[in-house]
């Protein structure tokens, strides 16, 4: 190529621009909007483009201004012959100003604007101010702009293109008709680098081009982008292995190799794999993107949606799609996405990609530890979580590499424990029949029966309400716990005093009561119905009156529970602090 060529070279983003509506591609709606307006004359005085980066915002602002200034104008084809036509497609109108609005953000812009509008165009019969990144414009330039842009002179139309529109003020916002530009789908853009092959002599694979028009995200300039790289790294044909080397990309089977390992919990090939392809000249963090793209398609398959809406794989793919949605559930599934978007996050804040990306890997291979974790935390927020059951939850805790599980509901992790707590308890019961009352060295603690009939009398009144408050465990119970009088009033109904009204009604929450209800008739033997009560002031100075517990004396005392003891030792564990549930 000579030097006058090199000179006179363009760009395959500029020599492939849309000259008219017909090739503007994606936005028929914008397109059939526009060429409306020009056949009714209801052209506005101000418009307003938004949309993402290479949707067609410039391209379209110059279509409408070739539409109302051509020669044969206004019309909705314009002939892109004359002169007009060529100057505005070039950029180089004088009567159709194009201003970026990042370097002409001033008011002293604006300003000269103003003054200039009131000139009449030139050559055409409009003079037309295509302003680009218009929310860059400072803030008081928009208020120098609002009066001319509300009654502009009737030759002056106004186009504003942004990629932002949350930054322009409201006031500039209703003064315009607005035009949301949708991205590019990507079949469209695969088809519109395939014309551009075409033209320029060029082989390309279907799935090279499948490739660009997915990463590529919805612009069709930003592929056009990546096009022009790939006809410079290339002689004359284009294949998928030239798409991943010049992006930094895996293959399609790698990515479907790493992500079955890490639903079947294997950590070991997984960081292999990532090994393999980082030293093969893969970018971490397009393997991170391609990895949580891959997994979001596994999503929509598991929620219903077909192979049309895949974003990473091709329809052709559908059948390793489908075997990888049949070995995890939704719930893990949603899991796996958030750790990898995180992990994006996180790796444009660090040089460390691929560390982050392996962390993620290796967190996601331990998922199933989880199960145990979240069984235990159900069956504690229930208030029914002793310690012999907390003992069985640690030891279901998987020590080696399991598949990754879903979350079992309450009841299901619940069934078993309970079944062998019953056991538990018949035991116990014929145990005690067998052993003389004389000759037991320490009491034991009830343990909760619905067949227990026991005798609620003031004698062991307070031991019973005592075992009902530890068996649930909460802040709650310990309020309760913490009573100045317990009072057995008729034959079924319990009044307990509590020192303040706020420990009143935190106990007296419709959930909190029902529970306490039912701990308290599972240790009494039958149904109580339990009232709560303050204590009237005492006579006595303020001096003589209990004190009431602090927030440390509570936490000493949560410490002082087996079940929490228990959890403590098991978890290497403290409690630093506790929510009392506040009334409503």
């Amino acid at each position: 190529m000579t030097d006058s060529q090199s000179q006179n070279y363009t760009v395959v983003a500029r020599r492939y621009r849309p000259m008219n509506f017909d090739q503007l591609i994606g936005q028929s709606q914008v397109a059939t909007a526009l060429t409306n307006a020009i056949k009714q004359n209801r052209v506005g005085h101000a418009y307003l483009f938004t949309g993402a980066r290479g949707v067609g915002k410039t391209s379209s602002a110059r279509i409408f201004a070739k539409c109302l200034n051509c020669k044969n104008g206004p019309t909705v084809e314009p002939c892109n012959k004359c002169d007009q036509c060529t100057s505005i497609s070039s950029g180089e109108d004088v009567d159709v100003i194009e201003i970026d609005g990042a370097s002409n953000r001033g008011i002293d812009n604006i300003r000269e604007l103003r003054s200039n509008a009131n000139i009449r165009p030139s050559r055409s019969s409009f003079k037309i101010y295509i302003i680009d990144e218009v929310h860059m414009l400072s803030r008081e330039a928009f208020n120098a702009l609002l009066k001319t842009l509300e009654e502009p002179p009737g030759h002056v139309k106004f186009i504003f293109c942004t990629t932002d529109p949350e930054k322009i003020p409201i006031t500039v916002l209703s003064r315009c008709q607005r035009f949301d530009f949708i991205p590019v789908q990507t079949d469209q853009i695969k088809n519109r680098l395939s014309e551009i092959c075409q033209n320029e002599n060029v082989q390309a694979d279907d799935a090279a081009l499948t490739v660009l028009a997915q990463r590529a995200k919805g612009s069709l300039r930003d592929s056009q982008s990546l096009l022009e790289q790939l006809l410079s790294f290339t002689s004359g044909t284009i294949s998928v292995a030239d798409v991943h080397q010049l992006l930094g990309t895996a293959d399609t089977g790698v990515i479907f190799e790493i992500a079955q390992n890490l639903i079947h919990a294997n950590s070991k090939p997984s960081l292999d794999a990532i090994d393999v392809a980082i030293q093969s000249g893969v970018d971490a963090g397009q393997l991170t993107e391609q990895l949580l793209g891959l997994f979001r398609d596994v999503m929509t398959f598991k929620a219903g949606c077909g192979a049309e809406i895949f974003q990473q794989v091709s329809p052709d793919d559908l059948s390793k799609i489908e075997a990888l949605a049949g070995a995890i559930e939704m719930e893990p599934l949603l899991t796996v996405l958030q750790i990898l978007d995180k992990t994006l996050v996180s790796m444009r804040q660090t040089a460390h990609g691929r560390t982050l990306l392996e962390m993620a890997c290796v967190r996601i291979c331990n998922l199933s530890n989880l199960q145990s974790v979240a069984t235990f935390l159900t069956a504690f927020q229930s208030g029914k979580l002793d310690t012999e059951k907390l003992a069985g939850l640690l030891a279901a805790i998987p020590t080696n590499s399991a598949p990754i599980p879903s979350v079992p509901s309450p009841a299901t992790a619940e069934q078993p424990t309970l079944q062998k707590k019953n056991e538990v308890n018949n035991n116990e019961q014929a145990a005690e029949s067998n052993v003389s009352t004389t000759t037991q060295s320490a009491p034991v603690p009830a343990a909760p029966s619905e067949n227990r009939n026991t005798r609620v009398d003031p004698a062991n009144l307070e031991k019973i309400w005592r075992q009902a408050m530890e068996s649930i465990g909460d802040t709650t119970a310990v309020m309760a716990a913490n009573f100045e009088k317990l009072a057995v009033v008729g034959e079924n109904q319990l009044v307990v005093t509590l020192a303040d009204s706020y420990n009143k009604q935190a106990c007296e929450r419709p959930e909190k009561k029902q529970r306490i209800e039912e701990a308290f008739a599972t240790f009494a033997g039958r149904t109580f119905r339990v009232d709560f009560e303050v204590s009237e002031p005492a006579a006595e100075s303020e001096q003589t009156q209990p004190a009431k517990q602090s927030r440390r004396q509570i936490i000493r005392q949560l410490h002082q529970h087996p079940v929490l003891q228990k959890a403590i030792e098991e978890f290497d564990g403290e409690i630093i602090e506790f929510r009392p549930n506040k009334p409503k």
